[in-house]
């Protein structure tokens, strides 16, 4: 159900490349933190309703989500927000094992001086928050997302950047907002962090490496065991 706050963006005065991106970032959000539940049908006359604008930037909109992978189409039902399952799960964190690795390394050769300031910087404020708020809400912001963002951006490979954060990013926020035990191990992620941070200064790409696909990999362990039990509990 989309709040009526949500819904009154006054976007039917923008232009129409404006408004389809407005819709854009508008349909993740509500993708994401779960306002359209996961299954859901995308209704395009209702939502052109609720926002209050044509078909034609609503049907762009929904297409760039649609590309995303948060929207699939399925025959005789149409357009709907993915249903992200185990398997597909897994699968997404043994991409990101590789690719991430593979980015870490290129942005040991890459990153510059004032990036790694920056990284150290955003690491402490993220210490922080954790200490604030027990660990609480470290994977529903995009905090973690941010750090990881940041390296794959410092790799300055196009594809990985495309890769990982347009097409893999937002399914991983889709997660990890709207899993009830995604933060288990905020403290250990964090010294993993810092860990890949030294590596990084050192421009030890190997190492690098190495330290990101074991942060992923332990990532993907617990997400398995996490799914594992709740199924097991509905039995």
């Amino acid at each position: 159900m989309i709040e009526q706050e949500v819904i009154d963006h006054g976007v039917d005065h923008l232009p129409e490349l404006t408004k389809s991106a407005n819709l854009t970032e508008q349909l993740i959000d509500l993708i994401v933190k779960g306002q359209f539940a996961a299954g859901s049908k995308i209704s395009e006359p209702e939502l052109a309703r609720r926002f209050g604008v044509s078909r034609g930037p609503l049907r762009e909109a929904i297409m760039r989500v649609e590309s995303l992978g948060l929207i699939e189409r399925v025959p005789h039902v149409g357009a709907r927000v993915i249903t992200l399952s185990r398997a597909r799960l897994v699968e997404i964190y043994a991409v990101r094992e590789a690719l991430e690795g593979m980015a870490v390394r290129l942005a040991c050769q890459h990153i510059t001086d004032d990036e790694l300031d920056a990284l150290q910087q955003l690491l402490n404020t993220h210490k922080a928050h954790i200490e604030e708020v027990e660990g609480a809400s470290y994977f529903h912001q995009q905090g973690d997302f941010d750090f990881h963002y940041r390296l794959i951006q410092a790799s300055r490979n196009s594809t990985l950047i495309h890769l990982l954060c347009d097409e893999l990013y937002h399914l991983l926020r889709m997660y990890r907002h709207q899993s009830q035990r995604s933060h288990s191990r905020p403290q250990q992620a964090l010294t993993e962090h810092f860990h890949l941070l030294e590596a990084l200064r050192e421009r030890d790409g190997e190492l690098a490496e190495l330290l990101m696909r074991r942060h992923i990999m332990r990532s993907r362990l617990l997400i398995e065991q996490q799914l594992n039990d709740e199924q097991g509990a509905s039995l």
